[in-house]
């Protein structure tokens, strides 16, 4: 991964940014993360299905990242290529005979984005999703949710990558959702998703869309760095609460705190390192075990190495 020769290369099939050991902690939402070897934004699906096959022939590990939220990244960094899909942007919007849409959008764009067309142009169907800071790449690949919807409610078929390049598309009832998961084959990659929305009045989607903006104000810690619920809720029950019953809110590890407006939130205070929040994630897992049996499961993807 440190020759010359493959950087060359992966510079060349990219054709857009590409930075080596580049630290994370610039990019992930939480503010901690070692070094990577590579990171590349490519620019098309055509350059990502390039940086791919330059992987794959290289036998160099890789991984798909959307807008870095809900991701944090050991301090050892990240030894392989990280791909950025944030230059994976386009969207057309379909209207049938009765005005409703279907938006067929790249994994790329923000989740805020689509909310906020949507309640533009009058189409209900998205603004459980208002307030969620992921990409849509992202959103399809953990399934997420909120106030009682899922992205599995909406979704009308996702795009995919396949580890040989090979573009595939897969209709709702092909696709294997779960809570807060989507199923697939190793190295497959979601990189775009279509999404049925109904027509209403503008107004009224735009007043739903700023309620749950308020709400997520006023319960989510946004002025600390931090990458989203950190927990899975077991059995309907919020982890928050289970969290807060256990005493936790307000427990620190070093520059790590567990939030003391939201007890499913790790924020950064300022000089938090990626295995401060592991260690404050092992210690409420360890915690909540011990004092109710409850098996708190990891909602955050982890990667890279220890330092």
């Amino acid at each position: 991964m440190t020759g010359q020769a493959f950087r060359d290369e992966l510079k060349e099939a990219v054709e857009g940014e590409a930075l080596f050991d580049e630290p994370l902690d610039r990019h992930t939402s939480i503010r901690v993360g070692g070094r990577a070897d590579a990171l590349v934004f490519p620019r098309s699906v055509a350059a990502l299905r390039r940086v791919v096959a330059r992987c794959r022939s290289g036998s160099v590990p890789y991984t798909p990242v959307g807008n870095w939220t809900n991701l944090i990244v050991r301090d050892g960094g990240y030894r392989g290529v990280i791909v950025s899909l944030r230059g994976l942007q386009g969207a057309v919007w379909e209207r049938d005979a009765r005005g409703d849409a279907l938006a067929r959008v790249e994994a790329g764009l923000p989740v805020a984005e689509l909310v906020r067309v949507a309640a533009r142009d009058g189409f209900t169907g998205m603004e459980f999703c208002a307030g969620i800071p992921g990409s849509v790449g992202g959103a399809v690949m953990m399934n997420a949710g909120a106030y009682g919807s899922e992205i599995r409610d909406v979704i009308e078929e996702a795009t995919l990558m396949d580890g040989r390049g090979e573009v595939l598309r897969r209709g709702k009832g092909e696709l294997d959702f779960a809570y807060r998961k989507l199923d697939l084959p190793e190295g497959m990659i979601v990189i775009g998703a279509a999404f049925a929305l109904r027509r209403e009045d503008p107004v009224k989607v735009r007043e739903r869309v700023a309620e749950i903006l308020a709400k997520r104000g006023k319960k989510h810690p946004l002025e600390y760095p931090n990458a989203g619920s950190v927990f899975k809720n077991p059995a309907g029950r919020p982890a928050g609460r289970i969290i807060e019953e256990a005493g936790l809110k307000g427990t620190r590890i070093g520059g790590a705190m567990i939030s003391e407006k939201h007890g499913n939130f790790i924020v950064n205070t300022g000089d938090a390192r990626a295995s401060d929040i592991l260690a404050l994630i092992d210690l409420v897992q360890k915690k909540v075990r011990e004092q109710t049996g409850i098996c708190l499961e990891t909602e955050v993807r982890v990667i890279g190495e220890q330092a």
